[in-house]
Order: structure tokens, then sequence, then C-alpha cells
């Protein structure tokens, strides 16, 4: 029984091939075993994702795969047929393509969880961005390999993919806006315009960013109503982000009345220079008579807040505007109403 040939081996040593694929086997999946686990305890005592990543495809490593190492490595025992080496590398190479799917898969998970674990803190709608990009990532990775795997078993695949392409051009003709807001997502999540809980001005459009979604983002405007706009819309726009301002610029006038002596008006600008640089968080620009209106006489004013807090800047132009109501009046400096003058010849 055990001299007879199967596939020009005889049955003695295909038993033994397969006694040696069962050992190998089970040594090396006790080996990888060991391995992980003292890796693992390795990796819990460091601070670096890398180690992490390791223990992880490792643990990812299919039975299949062991079994498909000790197969090829049993396979050199026995006298391998023309059929024979042919379905052996047919099914260590679609074992192959399984297992690196498998590790591809775990890279894409672990960067995917490393980029989201650092959006948490600052954007959580660019996380659940992210999240659905890696599920995109996987659906093309076990594309690859199904094609992969076809191209292995003999099917023509050019055709395949060509009638892929073409269905790809015609679905993403169908669905351009779609793809046009998934790209705009994906580009305010690399580019960071804006990030949840900062004031924007788009257009007429003003308020707070409260969630930004693969198709559109939600702001929450000053008077309390949710406004959804199109991400690929909103980069058309010019944005205008007021939480990342610096500093605010502020300009105000003033008029006198024509009848105020020159020497009076000369005095303005220093007055104004030291009403606004004697508040805190100011930075003085200028002061200047502007220019003589129909019905007063305009003085411009410029300054900085050294802080972009808008209720800060509302608080100081107050203060200042009272300051200038009381200086103006121990000056004796009298603000013009509009007024016209109207002569009538008898």
């Amino acid at each position: 029984m055990f001299d007879e040939i199967w596939f020009g081996t005889t049955v003695r040593v295909w038993v033994t091939a397969l006694a040696v694929v069962v050992v190998s086997t089970a040594i090396l999946t006790v080996a990888k075993r060991i391995i992980v686990h003292r890796l693992r305890m390795l990796a819990e005592k460091t601070t670096t994702d890398i180690d992490d990543l390791i223990v992880d495809l490792l643990g990812r490593t299919r039975l299949s795969f062991l079994i498909a190492f000790a197969t090829y490595g049993a396979s050199h025992m026995i006298t391998r047929t023309p059929e024979v080496a042919e379905f052996i590398k047919t099914a260590v190479i679609l074992i192959l393509l399984l297992q690196g799917a498998i590790w591809g898969n775990g890279l894409i998970v672990y960067g995917i969880a490393r980029a989201t674990k650092q959006k948490m803190t600052e954007d959580a709608a660019s996380a659940t961005t992210l999240s659905a990009l890696g599920f995109v990532g996987k659906i093309l990775l076990w594309a690859i390999v199904l094609l992969l795997a076809l191209d292995n078993l003999g099917f023509d695949i050019t055709a395949l993919v060509a009638g892929l392409g073409v269905t790809g051009i015609a679905v993403a003709l169908a669905i351009q806006n779609v793809l046009g807001d998934l790209f705009a997502s994906l580009s305010i999540v690399l580019d960071k315009p804006f990030v949840i809980g900062d004031f924007i001005v788009v257009d007429t459009v003003l308020g707070t960013v409260e969630h930004v979604g693969l198709k559109t983002t939600h702001i929450r405007s000053i008077s309390g109503e949710q406004i959804i706009v199109s991400n690929a819309d909103l980069l058309k726009s010019r944005i205008r982000n007021y939480k990342r301002m610096q500093e605010r610029r502020a300009v105000f006038t003033i008029g006198v009345e024509y009848g105020t002596p020159a020497e009076k008006l000369e005095q303005v600008p220093a007055m104004l220079k030291e009403i606004v640089g004697a508040h805190d968080r100011v930075r003085f620009d200028r002061a200047h008579l502007q220019t003589l209106g129909e019905s007063a006489i305009i003085f411009e004013v410029v300054y900085f807040m050294l802080e972009p807090d808008y209720a800060l800047f509302m608080n100081t132009q107050q203060s200042i505007n009272l300051s200038i109501l009381r200086r103006l009046a121990v000056e004796g400096i009298r603000f013009a109403y509009p007024s016209r003058t109207l002569y009538v010849k008898q």
C-alpha cells in the first residue's frame, strides 16, 4: 500500500510529507504564540506605537499562512509533477495574497486609529472623516487582492479591469457632486481652514462650526438656527476665520461743529490718542482730522485690540466713547448734529 504511486510519488512519501506539514504547523503555531506573548509584554513597557503595531501584525498571522509555509517546505520531499507543482504554487500564492490583505488591513487600522486619536482632542468631525476614508482604503485593498487572486487562477482580468474602469467613470459622473463633497471634506481635514468651535463667516453666513461631515458642514448661526453648507460650496467661497484672529483693528469717527476754533481742533487728535492709549490691551495707531463734511468736521481714529475677544472689544470701545464725551465736554467742544443751513432771499 505504501509503495503505491500517487501523482509520481509513493504513498509513504506523501504520508511523511503530510506528517512534516502537521508537525511544522504545530511548531510554528506554538512559536508564534510565544513570540507574540513576549513582544506584547515588552510593548507594554514602552511608549512608542511601532512595537504595538508589530505585535498586532504578528497576531493577525493566520493558521492558513503557517500551513502554506509548512506545505511549501514539505513539497520538496515529493516528486512534483507539473500538475502538482502548479496546484501548490497557486494555493500558496492565494494564501499569501490573503495574508497580505490581512496585514494591509491591520496597517490601515493602525494608521487610522493613530490619526483619530490625535484628532479627537481638536476636531472630532475630522476623526469621523478619517474613519470613513479608512473604510474606503480597505475596500480598495481587498479589490486589488481579489483581482490578483483571479489573475493567478487563470482568469483574464484585462477585460474585467477595463469594464470596471468604464463602470467607474459612469458612476463617478453620476455621483460627481458627492465625490466633490468627499474630496472637499478631505481637503478640510488636511488643510484645516477651520475646525469645530471656530467662528467663521462664509458669504452671508456667519456662525460657529459644529460638525464637519463627509458631505456637509454644520454651522450654528449667531441668531440660533443651524445652517447646513455643502463642503464643495464651502471651499469655493472666501472663508473668514475669526477664531484665529490675533488682534482686532478698530476704526471709528467723530464729528464736531464747524464753529469750533482751529486751536481747539488742533488739540483733538492728541486728546483722542491720550484717551485710547489709556486703555489696557490696546495699541493706538493714529488719529487725524479726516475730512470736512457737509455738517461736521470729521476725525478718524484707528487702534488695535491686542486680544481678539469681541466682548472685550465692545467693552473697550464703550469706555473710549464715554471718555471722549466727558473730555470734549470739559474742553467745550461740541459734537455736530446733521444739519443744513438754508438762506432765503427776500
